[in-house]
């Protein structure tokens, strides 16, 4: 195999793999590989229609953001849903939101405050037509345009992390909030972030980062609590309200 036979064989096992990423990846996260269920390497060859080193380098891939767990014996689980963690995660998820927006009230130029009122307008968009996973995508992009507009790559590749680690919990809390006759997700909430950034309010926009992170938890809390009343103890844990 000469050197162009080598770099197009390259090229195309990279597309494989990618392929098999993306689609693996939107499956996990909208809940269609439920957490838990085995990942065959040689079912999924014969899925993709292609070997098992490009299947083999996605489920590694996949296995490094938290979504599939590669075990000793070699075979691999889409990762559980931890619910016992989830106070941990919502305290983790609330100081990285804090810290995120108040730099980005300090820092944000005027392109980055535009691309965050693009965000923000793409998830209506994705809420309108239902779409969860462009919901959950639309709205880590949202979060991260504030990130980005902090300017502080460490602690925007930490939100980044975290925020891709729940939206598979965002995908059950959608569902709760389509079936609330009370609740929407179509409010003001992101359009009132973007305000006080572009004010440079700083104390206000952790105020409403840290409200922003009150309510999905307590929303997510009402479902846990409707959904397994009768055979799970939730317990329902308390941020703090101070800033």
């Amino acid at each position: 195999m000469n050197e162009r036979q080598r770099d197009t064989a390259r090229h195309a096992k990279g597309r494989g793999s990618k392929f098999v990423y993306d689609e693996l990846k939107r499956e996990i996260l909208s809940l269609v590989l439920k957490p838990g269920i085995p990942l065959d390497e040689t079912s999924l060859s014969e899925r993709f229609a292609m070997s098992r080193s490009p299947v083999r380098e996605a489920l590694v891939r996949l296995s490094a953001e938290g979504l599939v767990v590669m075990l000793s014996n070699r075979s691999t689980l889409v990762a559980p849903i931890n619910m016992v963690d989830f106070p941990r995660y919502v305290e983790a998820l609330d100081f990285l939101q804090r810290i995120n927006t108040r730099l980005a009230a300090q820092n944000r130029s005027e392109l980055e405050v535009e691309a965050m009122s693009d965000a923000a307008k793409a998830f209506d968009q994705a809420c309108a037509a239902n779409d969860y996973l462009a919901m959950s995508a639309t709205n880590r992009d949202f979060h991260m345009a504030i990130a980005d507009a902090g300017k502080n790559i460490y602690l925007a590749r930490a939100y980044g992390q975290i925020l891709d680690e729940g939206r598979r919990i965002l995908h059950m809390h959608f569902d709760y909030i389509k079936a609330s006759t009370s609740d929407t997700l179509l409010g003001s909430e992101h359009q009132d972030m973007i305000s006080a950034i572009e004010a440079r309010d700083v104390a206000l926009a952790d105020q409403l980062a840290h409200h922003h992170t009150r309510q999905f938890h307590d929303r997510f809390v009402d479902f846990m609590s409707a959904k397994y009343s009768d055979d799970f103890d939730f317990a329902r844990s308390t941020l703090s309200a101070t800033a």
